[in-house]
């Protein structure tokens, strides 16, 4: 049991790290959404790119926009808060037990 417990610990590792990385580019987008940037950086489009998907699945269900200023990157970290605090500490729990 213990390689099963080790694989769910590097999961919930894993899964903690790419989560922390998604926040900081999520974080980093709303921070760029106050100035003006050039569309054709590369870094610029990278950035639209990896959070578009998810902030526009979040603009089409929840109206997020309330007087011009758009809430839906503060939606997202707080989904990704709540995941890093119910489903990694699960899968660590779960590790954990299975030692």
């Amino acid at each position: 049991m213990f390689v099963l417990a080790n694989f769910l610990f590097g999961l919930a590792k894993v899964l903690d790290l790419a989560l922390n990385i998604y926040f900081w580019l999520i974080l980093a987008r709303a921070v760029l959404s106050w100035v003006n940037p050039d569309p054709y950086n590369p870094i610029v489009r990278f950035l639209y790119r990896s959070t578009d998907p998810v902030l526009y699945w979040i603009r089409r269900r929840v109206p997020v926009v309330f007087g011009g200023i758009d809430f839906s990157p503060l939606l997202v970290i707080l989904g990704i808060y709540f995941l890093r605090l119910f489903l990694v500490r699960s899968i660590v729990d779960l590790a954990v037990r299975l030692r």
